[in-house]
């Protein structure tokens, strides 16, 4: 079974959302279910069909997320506080040359990746990119909207 590279953050994130689908959300749709079926004819009824959808996507995210907490490789990102070079878990300010504005990211792993957060995956080719570059640096990337050119600004460990 292969490991998954995961930030604590990241990994007491996965806990928390299966916690909540767990002892919350599940529970929920059961009971919506259980309403449904008191309402008689399911073959019309359109809150059991809704409700039993709900349920096969809870079903399935606490499979997932189940699978990902067992394979997480937790990293401690604080061994590499005081490093100038870009590695996983690294909170990168970037700038890009092109749109004359300045971004940044975390590089963590792909099952805690959320761009509209900040958090890039560390497969990203951004991140690929990134990966042992210093302050000062500049990295081309190749994006689906052609080549960006990035200039690292700054790199923390937080």
């Amino acid at each position: 079974m292969e490991k998954i590279p995961m930030t604590a953050s990241g990994f007491d994130r996965l806990e928390q959302e299966l916690k909540q689908l767990k002892t919350v959300d599940r529970p929920a749709v059961i009971r919506a279910i259980a309403e449904a079926r008191e309402h008689g004819d399911l073959s019309e009824n359109a809150e059991y069909h809704a409700a039993r959808e709900k349920q096969s996507f809870i079903e399935g995210r606490i499979q997932l997320l189940e699978a990902s907490i067992s394979r997480a490789d937790v990293i401690d990102i604080n061994r590499f506080k005081g490093s100038d070079s870009i590695k996983f878990g690294a909170t990168v300010t970037l700038y890009d040359e092109e749109i004359d504005e300045e971004m940044k990211y975390q590089i963590v792993g792909a099952e805690e990746a959320d761009l509209k957060h900040g958090r890039l995956s560390l497969t990203a080719p951004i991140s690929k990119a990134l990966m042992g570059k210093k302050v000062g640096d500049t990295i081309e990337v190749h994006t689906p909207k052609g080549r960006r050119t990035y200039d690292v600004l700054a790199v923390d460990y937080i």
